[in-house]
């Protein structure tokens, strides 16, 4: 069985620094989060607590769950990822399982195909749900198929995953040869379809060629500072601002690769935040988070489960350096329902203020998906 992201959440996983530039500030007051647009700009719609892999219906306990984390939106991945031998199959029978997901929770769920379906999901105390790919496997050379991601809902294309396709090399590539024609060609009608550019798992002169072909904004969703941490999955700062000077918004993510040691601590992703935002600007930063909205329940199952997902990522060629079976894809400093609020709590501490703190929890990434698709 192919262990994807939503196997692996089905199972129980919803996947001292310099203070910031701008010093001190104002007071976050205590109500501003419930009313703010919270977007996780890359993660998985899972339920740990459905009796059966197969449910579709999610379990009250997880709605309930899914509402008390804040979170206004979450953007998920419409398989494959790698260069698997039918990718464009993977890709019609994985958006065909979202769609089925999506028509057994009507009443929680709003499929995002424009900024104006968020506002209305946050005014109806639904769940936004933004489907993106992490590859363009799927699309290659067949440049129309663009067209049909977004007829399926598809709003964010990420170029590339670790590994070298048809577009570029990804992170994990040890010749970083960077964008090829189709690459570009590929950038060009991304942007023609008004969907949104992601250059995630790129390579780094991969990144850096895409940044500086895009003519419209684009985004990072889900990276960290190879400043402080030399991970191929890490971004370097000129490509952060590169992005950044598009318009664009660069997310953190909560995963392993912002140490050496693969074993982060809360501190280490305030660190990234903090560097990323000095960077690229308050406009431009934001997060996501690489995991589901829910937390991890760590017992015997999950770990089980967490293991074979490991070991395939690792027989595939797709985990990154650190990637390791004991290795959770998470800060255990935030693995809880109330991470999201913990997490802004502790930027207060470090001279956050509220406005700023409301543009990094999803205001950025709100005026990219704008500005990508209208309303």
């Amino acid at each position: 069985m192919r262990i994807d992201r939503r196997t692996m959440l089905a199972g129980g996983v919803a996947l001292v620094a310099a203070a910031p530039a701008w010093g001190k500030s104002a007071k976050v007051k205590a109500d501003w989060y419930d009313q703010a647009i919270i977007i996780d700009a890359l993660g998985g719609v899972g339920d740990p607590y459905a009796p059966v892999e197969e449910q579709l219906r999610l379990s009250d306990r997880a709605w309930a769950e899914m509402v008390a984390t804040g979170v206004t939106l979450l953007r998920d991945t419409v398989f494959p990822v790698g260069n698997v031998s039918d990718p464009w199959g993977d890709y019609q029978r994985d958006v065909a399982l979202k769609q089925n997901l999506f028509n057994a929770n009507p009443d929680r769920l709003v499929l995002v195909r424009s900024a104006a379906d968020i506002l209305k999901a946050k005014r109806e105390k639904k769940f936004a749900w933004l489907y993106g790919t992490q590859d363009t496997s799927m699309v290659g050379p067949e440049l129309d198929r663009l067209a049909q991601l977004k007829k399926d809902g598809v709003m964010t294309v990420q170029l590339t995953y670790n590994n070298r396709n048809l577009s570029g090399d990804g992170a994990l590539e040890p010749a970083n040869a960077g964008l090829s024609k189709l690459g570009r060609a590929t950038i060009e009608r991304i942007e023609a379809e008004k969907l949104l550019l992601d250059l995630s798992h790129g390579g780094a002169k991969t990144m850096a060629e895409a940044a500086a072909h895009a003519k419209r904004p684009l985004v990072i969703s889900h990276t960290g500072a190879r400043a402080l941490t030399d991970h191929p999955r890490n971004v370097d700062d000129a490509t952060i601002k590169a992005v950044a000077d598009k318009g664009g918004v660069v997310g953190v993510y909560f995963m392993p690769f912002l140490t050496p040691d693969s074993h982060p601590k809360g501190e280490d992703l305030l660190r990234h935040v903090d560097h990323i935002a000095n960077v690229a600007g308050e406009d431009h930063v934001g997060i996501g988070t690489d995991n589901g909205v829910l937390p991890t329940t760590l017992d015997e199952a999950t770990k089980a489960k967490l293991k074979t997902w490991q070991e395939q990522r690792i027989k595939a060629g797709i985990a990154a350096p650190g990637e390791a079976v004991g290795v959770y894809p998470m800060v255990e400093d935030y693995n809880s329902v109330d991470r999201y609020r913990r997490f802004v709590r502790d930027l207060e501490k470090r001279g956050w203020s509220q406005a700023r703190l409301e543009k990094l929890m999803g205001g950025n990434f709100l005026r990219a998906y704008k500005d990508a698709w209208g309303g």
